[in-house]
C-alpha cells in the first residue's frame, strides 16, 4: 500500500521520453482493474506527437499539462462491450487509478485530466481523435519523466470516518 501514499499529481515534466515499455506496463496495470460484470469496457489511444499534445493541451483550461509530458494515455469507454453502461465511469474510473498507481511505481509522474463528463470537453477529444459514437473518450492521463520532486499530501481525515451510521 505504499505506493498509494507517494502518489501525487504531476504536471510539469522533463523533455525527455519514456519508454514504449513502460507505457505499455501502464496500460496492463490499466487493464488489470476491476469492472462491472467483468466487462473491461476501455480502450486506449496514446498520443506521443508534439502537434497532438499541443492541441489536446488548449482543449479546455486545466489542459496544459498535456503539451509537455512525453506520453498522453486517453482512456475510452466502448459502450459496446460495457455490459452495464451506468457503471462505466466507476470501471474506468478504477482504471485510470491502476494506471496512476503503476506510474508511480515506475518513478513516473503522470496526472489524470478530466474530460467526462463534460460534454463540450469530450466533443473536441471525440472529434480530434475520430473516436467512434459508440465510445466515450473518458480522460487524458498525462505521463512523463517529473521535472521536480513534489511533496505528497497525507489526506487522512478522522472527521470524514463514521462508523454504524452517519
Amino acid at each position: 500500500m505504499s505506493i498509494i501514499f507517494e502518489r501525487k499529481s504531476v504536471r510539469k515534466f522533463k523533455d525527455e521520453k519514456v519508454s514504449d515499455e513502460l507505457i505499455t506496463r501502464l496500460l496492463k496495470a490499466g487493464m488489470q482493474a476491476p469492472s462491472s460484470c467483468n466487462s473491461q469496457p476501455w480502450e486506449f489511444i496514446v498520443v506521443s506527437k508534439a502537434e497532438d499534445k499541443l492541441a489536446i493541451s488548449k482543449m479546455h483550461q486545466f489542459a496544459k499539462p498535456a503539451a509537455n509530458a512525453s506520453h498522453l494515455i486517453i482512456t475510452v469507454g466502448n459502450l459496446n462491450e460495457a455490459k452495464v453502461h451506468r457503471m462505466i465511469d466507476q470501471d474506468l474510473g478504477a482504471c485510470n487509478e491502476n494506471i496512476l498507481l503503476q506510474a508511480t511505481h515506475e518513478g513516473l509522474g503522470a496526472v489524470w485530466l478530466g474530460f467526462h463528463p463534460i460534454e463540450d470537453r469530450t466533443l473536441k477529444l471525440k472529434e480530434y481523435l475520430d473516436i467512434p459514437d459508440y465510445c466515450i473518450p473518458f480522460s487524458v492521463i498525462c505521463v512523463g519523466w517529473p521535472a521536480h520532486d513534489g511533496e505528497v499530501k497525507l489526506r487522512y481525515d478522522e472527521n470524514k470516518v463514521h462508523y454504524d451510521k452517519y
